[in-house]
């Protein structure tokens, strides 16, 4: 799985494509850690830009858990936008939601974790 990023300002928006299950979980959290340091090391969040995500399984809730945990030791943040149906469906049945704030867009994900990088979306 191909993790897309951009930054606006010091957030990053972390963009995964697929799907998220027992196939890439791995990969998936080792391309992640990069970014996770990269927040960490500037103290700013993490936005995962979810639309591009098909499905999520089991594996791939424990994947995101893993990330929230790993950011939340290093006093970091991430947040989810974006989530396709099926998607935010998951993440409110599993009531995942109540681990990891989900946001029905990436704009709204950034003005909930830094004025400068909703500033610098809505720049372009």
């Amino acid at each position: 799985m191909a993790l897309a990023h951009r930054s606006y300002g010091t957030t990053r928006v972390v963009s995964p494509r697929g799907r998220l299950d027992h196939d890439n979980c791995d990969a998936f959290q080792h391309d992640l850690a990069d970014h996770l340091d990269a927040c960490a090391r500037q103290g700013a969040a993490l936005v995962l830009d979810m639309s591009g995500l098909e499905y999520v399984s089991s594996a791939g809730l424990r994947c995101l858990m893993i990330a929230a945990r790993q950011a939340a030791a290093r006093q970091g943040r991430v947040v989810a936008a974006a989530p396709q149906p099926v998607v935010a469906e998951i993440l409110q049945i599993s009531r995942f939601n109540l681990v990891l704030p989900v946001y029905s867009t990436t704009r709204e994900a950034l003005a909930a974790v830094s004025p400068d990088a909703l500033d610098a979306f809505d720049r372009g």
